[in-house]
């Protein structure tokens, strides 16, 4: 049993014009697979990110440049 608030509401009707003629349980189980998919793909995209990215600067700061930064701000 799920609590019809607001936002189930209007989810349900969203997906109730996407997929019509499916009950309000076959609507929640197709929010929930696509909902899920959508997770999967976006940490796939974030992994894959992360992945193209790494590395980039390494070489562009030398050695102790961060700790430099860090003496000029007072404590």
């Amino acid at each position: 049993m799920i609590t019809e608030t607001d936002a189930v509401v209007e989810a349900l009707a969203d997906a109730a014009a996407r997929w019509p003629g499916l009950t309000a349980s076959e609507l929640l189980h197709k929010l929930l697979e696509e909902g899920h998919a959508a997770l999967r793909d976006s940490a796939a995209a974030e992994r894959r990110a992360i992945a193209q990215t790494s590395g980039a600067l390494t070489g562009v700061y030398q050695s102790g440049e961060r700790d430099a930064l860090r003496d000029e701000w007072p404590a």
